[in-house]
């Protein structure tokens, strides 16, 4: 970006109504990942209850993605046809519409049909979320907001967890889904009220710096090597997210003994982390930025560094007994990941103009949540084929692990965002002559 147009953002300070709208982003975020998160607080309980098996409820954990990328790409495309305001709630009223069923008892049937609808329709949260919020900043200015947005993800179920548990503990797992169907409601029509589209005059702004790709078309933008190397790094990112909500909880109960308020608490010391950490990556690579830090160090190489440093603590925890240690590395295996999506996204905005980033992140999510059909299956695999769980849980971890920071590592190299937006420049200052 040059300095004229680092200069020529500055003149237009970003307005309130930009940050309300990354509040109420961060909140739609945050719902969205404690619904995600439930079923792993109810694991141990829903499998006792139903009479499943571990495979099962990794099947259950699975389900939830088996739409989620046609989601992704069909509900995603319609963010160039349809307001994101009447999206973004009518998604929300989705999500809270299958969660009724759960209010009550049901068998496993139900419970899978309910998770792969609401698997469809969580689909492209994050991707219009992204979308949403990068569209009311100029890009020098959205990794901070991006990384408020992308906390929600780990906010929600730190918030969630001593919620939850705590409702699952006194009630039943049923009451949970009831908490949730009450927020989400109450977030639809909040955003009703106050959710809008970026203004014209702000949108030009924000796609100021990477105009040269305004024209290019969407299979040149989809095989571009930022493009392609950020869809594989949050393809790693992923497959530990999924774990972490799905597993995670039922691996501190199950595999390490803790009971169900405790394992509550503990839970919420990775959210914690990735939420503080989110917020800290976004300023920090756009402090980098201003400073004139390429953004392949800013974005590329940052995001990677986080996703390898997450895949060596989780082979590293599978080493150590249970204590503090081994909590320490749980910690920054699941919290690492998550501040890596900040600065990706953020080189996705600084490659892929407005018009065609909605559908972009549409594809790059249905992309990365194909680890989230894999994860839940294979961990619960090894769980339940092990001669004991315990060492069932060391083994899926380890292999992620090993996954993450090899896959994360090479990943990394094709994250050029200067370079691409460079090479489209040349390529569309051609096409004009």
């Amino acid at each position: 970006m040059t300095t004229t147009a680092v200069r020529s953002t500055e003149t237009h300070p970003v307005s309130r109504r930009a940050w309300l709208i990354t509040i109420l982003l961060f909140l739609f975020m945050l719902l969205n990942f404690a619904d995600k998160a439930v079923l792993g607080f109810a694991g141990v309980h829903i499998q006792r209850d139903l009479g499943i098996t571990p495979q099962q409820f990794g099947l259950l954990q699975s389900a939830f993605f088996w739409l989620f990328a046609v989601g992704a790409i069909l509900l995603g495309a319609l963010s160039t046809r349809v307001s994101l305001r009447w999206l973004l709630a009518g998604l929300m009223l989705v999500w809270v519409v299958t969660m009724v069923p759960l209010l009550g008892p049901v068998g496993f049937g139900v419970l899978l049909a309910c998770r792969i609808i609401l698997g469809f329709a969580e689909g492209p949260a994050a991707a219009l979320a992204t979308h949403c919020v990068q569209s009311w900043f100029p890009a020098h200015k959205r990794a901070l907001p991006l990384g408020i947005t992308t906390s929600g993800a780990a906010i929600g179920p730190l918030l969630a967890a001593p919620i939850m548990t705590w409702v699952i503990a006194t009630w039943s797992w049923h009451a949970a889904f009831g908490v949730l169907i009450v927020a989400g409601g109450l977030w639809a029509v909040v955003w009703l009220i106050f959710g809008r589209n970026a203004p014209s005059d702000v949108l030009r702004e924000s796609s100021s710096d990477n105009s040269p790709l305004a024209e290019s078309s969407l299979r040149t933008v989809l095989t571009t090597g930022t493009v392609v190397g950020v869809a594989l790094l949050l393809f790693f990112s992923y497959w530990s997210t999924t774990l972490k909500v799905a597993w995670l909880p039922v691996y501190l109960s199950d595999g390490l003994g803790y009971d169900t308020l405790t394992t509550g608490r503990l839970i919420m010391i990775p959210y914690a982390v990735a939420a503080v950490a989110s917020m800290a990556v976004g300023w920090l690579s756009n402090r980098l930025v201003s400073r004139g830090t390429s953004r392949r160090v800013a974005r590329g190489y940052l995001a990677g560094g986080l996703i390898v440093l997450s895949g060596l603590s989780m082979a590293g925890f599978t080493a150590l007994p249970t204590g503090w240690l081994q909590m320490a590395l749980i910690t920054v295996s699941f919290s690492a990941n998550t501040a890596a999506y900040v600065v990706a996204f953020a080189a996705i905005g600084d490659v892929v103009h407005p018009r065609k980033r909605g559908m972009v992140l549409g594809c790059i999510v249905a992309f990365y949540s194909m680890a989230g059909v894999i994860a839940p299956l294979l961990l619960g695999y090894f769980v339940g084929n092990a001669a004991d769980r315990i060492s069932g849980y060391e083994q899926g971890f380890l292999i992620t692990g090993l996954l993450m920071a090899v896959g994360g590592a090479a990943a990394t190299f094709l994250v050029r965002p200067d370079r691409d937006a460079a090479r489209f420049a040349v390529h569309a200052e051609q096409a004009a002559r």
